[in-house]
């Protein structure tokens, strides 16, 4: 599977960009198990709130990750 989160651009900080939004991601995932709050997120074009342990979030980080 082709990594979308790739930067094609030479910039060094296009390069990094990835990365951080990954290391974002986490944060906020741990911020929402912390405080029991639900992440918003955007799911094949439809705002959801879902819980941040559900396992579906995993299988789409590691859909990512291939």
């Amino acid at each position: 599977m082709k990594n979308d989160l790739e930067s094609k651009l030479p910039d060094a900080v296009m390069q990094a960009a990835p990365g951080a939004l990954r290391r974002a991601a986490g944060r906020a995932r741990d911020l929402a198990r912390q405080t029991g709050t639900k992440l918003v997120i955007v799911r094949n074009g439809v705002l959801m709130e879902v819980d941040p342990d559900d396992v579906e979030l995993d299988r789409e980080e590691d859909a990512i990750d291939e």
